[in-house]
């Protein structure tokens, strides 16, 4: 018997975590607001390879927030025993934890609105936080298998129903 003390675990179930599920939450709601109204506005006056650049950092955006919002709702059930290690393991494979291209090294990046870089900037950081915490609690099962991606949409939506516990019709 092992006397380790599994320092991820720890915190996976501690009050940090919470907060961490508090503000990845809150960052998701505060990119769609951005994104829905003063973002849309604020693109409109960008010069063309800025705009073209923005559309794309916005998908991204978006994209990363809701694998991230998902690995948090999976691991609070986790936490709060609504679900097993072996069925977050298995939902887990939906999700794509990735690290991307900082395309802050782009020339049209300085042009973007800085509340859309701040957005960007907390999202690759809240990013690094769960890759590496994730990595921690479950070994790099998430960045490693392959996974068939037909529908991306309908994938969030089966996360976000096995996280509240509602069936798909």
């Amino acid at each position: 018997m092992s006397n380790t003390v599994n320092l991820a675990e720890k915190f996976a179930h501690s009050d940090k975590f919470k907060k961490l599920f508090q503000d990845g939450m809150s960052l998701v709601e505060e990119s769609a607001a951005y994104l829905d109204g003063q973002g849309r506005d604020n693109a409109k006056g960008l010069p063309r390879a800025s705009a073209m650049l923005y559309g794309s950092e916005s998908m991204r955006l978006t994209t990363r927030l809701m694998q991230l919002a998902s690995w948090l709702l999976l691991q609070r059930a986790v936490n709060e025993g609504e679900m097993s290690r072996d069925q977050i393991l298995e939902e887990k494979k939906k999700i794509r934890l990735e690290e991307t291209t900082d395309s802050s090294a782009n020339p049209a990046w300085h042009n973007l609105p800085v509340e859309f870089i701040e957005l960007v900037t907390r999202s690759l950081a809240l990013q690094n936080r769960v890759i590496t915490l994730d990595a921690e609690l479950y070994g790099h099962t998430t960045q490693t298998q392959e996974v068939q991606h037909t529908n991306a949409v309908s994938q969030q939506i089966d996360l976000l129903s096995t996280a509240f516990g509602a069936t798909r019709r």
